[in-house]
């Protein structure tokens, strides 16, 4: 058995992709979702830091690579239809979204309509000088 036969236990997508929580390892609160093909989940376990496949940008995205928020890995867990990565992570800096907040799922729904909930803790413009 090859060294990666672990990955071949994913159930990647039609286009080689598979959702990937990230979830705070010390209080369970979910910070954010996103993608990782065969190469993004590889080099995250050999950094030990989350790295991701960003859709948008067709590339690998090792998360804080531009605004210093790593996400150190502690523990990976594959769901039970081994189609969804759990990251069980430490968010360096306390910030997952790039809006600047904590969890990238800051809006919640309240008589129709989507608010914003969780406070900004850092002007996205100072996190992105570019």
């Amino acid at each position: 058995m090859s060294n990666d036969a672990w990955l071949n236990k994913v159930n990647w997508s039609e286009d080689g992709l598979v959702p990937a929580i990230a979830q705070d390892a010390e209080n369970g609160d979910i910070l954010m979702v996103a993608w990782m093909n065969r190469d993004a989940l590889k080099q995250t376990v050999q950094l030990g830091e989350a790295v991701y496949w960003s859709r948008s940008r067709k590339k690998l995205w090792h998360k804080g690579e531009e605004s210093g928020h790593t996400q150190k890995v502690k523990e990976i867990r594959l769901d039970c239809d081994e189609d969804v990565v759990l990251l069980k992570i430490e968010q360096v800096g306390g910030i997952a979204c790039h809006t600047g907040r904590r969890s990238c799922f800051f809006q919640r729904l309240d008589k129709g309509k989507w608010v914003a909930v969780d406070p900004v803790l850092k002007d996205p413009h100072e996190i992105y000088k570019k």
